[in-house]
């Protein structure tokens, strides 16, 4: 760590742009190895809530504007900012649980893994995401859909309150009863939310009794039957199986190099009997026959669950996505995006389609649900020489679809495609109402709203 660990009025470790290890220390707090071109005057790395007050105050008072960060993968990597001052939260990384109220306290840096794995010592729960490498803090705020999300919804209903540092410097609680403005915006603004979140107190869940999981793999020829079949299929099943559907290169343990579709459905239950029950729909397929590969109710656990996730968004490797919403089934779009997939620079990209909840949430919250479905494609490589070619192709394939498109997830769409991505990321009524609060909360415009394209030059 630098020999510059202090600015003066700052207690925690900070970098400046002139320092010996800046760049280090600035490629060390991305997890995405396409590193874009952008430098913050000064990265500091609290180690407290309080020392997070003290770096709000100290940019406020040089008039640096603040970007968060709590970790994991932001895959236009937002968080990075020319100019002012990143606060990097991962080092905020306790969770206490407490099992008589099955609540817990989550500090912003803790990992979906490491949350996932404490809880479990406790027989609980929560919807942590998909990917195990990535922090609550950015995690939550801008919804959550994560594991068992047909059942519990995005993460961030499952949010009671949070602990906030405001643009004045000023440590505040909010809640639906306290500051419910402020709480109604960290459940889903994302990384335009306009004040520094030091702490989530979230409702938990029993944790299932049993996991189970059916895979089904098929040549990408096939998908528009694939499609109808399992398409079909979900509607006879449980919300407690999360079904998803993606594109991309067969796993090398089965027909190495060829293109696929998958269809996965994950039970989530309290016995593995109910768990197998759940699969039902998926357990016969009239296209068995021609299936490269299937698993029927294998028994799975969240840790392995987490290392199938692994697998597909390795470290050390280049990253590009974006989401869409859409109208249209997932026959249509995944009919159109097949063609894109098959045509990808590099095999390591895919496209994913989970099966979201398609109601609206039940609680007040800036998340909304846009469409009927949703899609995200990854451009995943590893050559920098490459970085044109892979970064063409996710456009491309986003150009496909996107006169079917309702909406995008601000959580991992790329901000830096069009200035009109943070925008369709909300419902319209949602959006005006971010931009009052923001006016409201920080009228300095001390944190950085959402990236645009101006922001992120090629």
């Amino acid at each position: 760590m630098s020999r510059h660990t202090q600015m003066r009025g700052l207690g925690a470790i900070a970098v400046r742009r002139d320092d010996a290890d800046y760049e280090d220390v600035r490629r060390s707090v991305l997890w995405n190895e396409l590193v874009p071109a952008r430098f913050p005057d000064v990265i500091v790395r609290p180690a407290s809530a309080h020392e997070v007050v003290e770096a709000v105050r100290l940019a406020r008072s040089q008039g640096l504007r603040v970007a968060m960060r709590s970790g994991g993968h932001s895959w236009c990597v937002s968080p990075l900012r020319d100019g002012g001052m990143l606060i990097d939260l991962s080092g905020l990384r306790t969770c206490t649980v407490d099992p008589a109220s099955a609540t817990a306290t989550v500090q912003p840096g803790t990992t979906g893994q490491e949350l996932t794995s404490e809880l479990g010592r406790h027989g609980l729960a929560f919807p942590a995401g998909h990917c195990g490498s990535v922090a609550v803090g950015g995690y939550l705020l801008s919804g959550g859909l994560g594991w068992n999300s047909g059942v519990r919804g995005p993460a961030c209903a499952d949010v009671h309150e949070i602990e906030a540092v405001t643009a004045d410097g000023e440590p505040v609680t909010c809640s639906e009863r306290e500051h419910p403005d402020l709480f109604w915006a960290a459940r889903g603004a994302g990384p335009g939310f306009f004040a520094a979140v030091t702490a989530f107190r979230l409702r938990l869940y029993r944790q299932p009794g049993a996991i189970t999981r059916t895979t089904w793999t098929f040549s990408l020829a096939d998908v528009a039957e694939v499609m109808d079949w399992a398409t079909g299929a979900a509607s006879g099943l449980s919300p407690n199986v999360e079904l998803s559907f993606s594109l991309g290169t067969a796993d090398p343990g089965t027909t190495p190099g060829r293109k696929v579709v998958t269809v996965t459905g994950t039970a989530f239950a309290s016995t593995r009997e109910e768990a197998d029950a759940f699969l039902g729909p998926l357990r016969s397929c009239p296209l068995a026959e021609r299936s490269l590969a299937r698993q029927l109710d294998a028994p799975m656990t969240f840790r392995t669950l987490y290392e199938g996730s692994a697998a597909l968004w390795p470290p050390d490797h280049r990253y590009a996505a974006d989401t869409l919403w859409s109208d249209a089934d997932f026959p249509t779009l995944l009919g159109q995006l097949a063609d894109a997939v098959d045509a990808a620079p590099s095999s390591r990209s895919l496209v994913l389609a989970p099966v979201t909840p398609a109601a609206p949430p039940s609680q007040d919250m800036a998340f909304s649900v846009l469409g009927e479905s949703y899609v995200v494609p990854y451009a995943v490589w590893d050559d920098p020489q490459q970085d044109a070619a892979n970064i063409d192709w996710l456009r491309q394939a986003m150009h496909a679809v996107e006169s079917l498109g309702t909406g995008h997830y601000i959580a991992e769409t790329d901000l830096t495609a069009a200035s009109s991505r943070a925008r369709r990321s909300f419902t319209p009524d949602d959006w005006q109402r971010l931009g009052t609060l923001k006016a409201r909360y920080d009228p300095d415009d001390v944190f950085c709203s959402y990236l645009t394209p101006e922001d992120a030059p090629a």
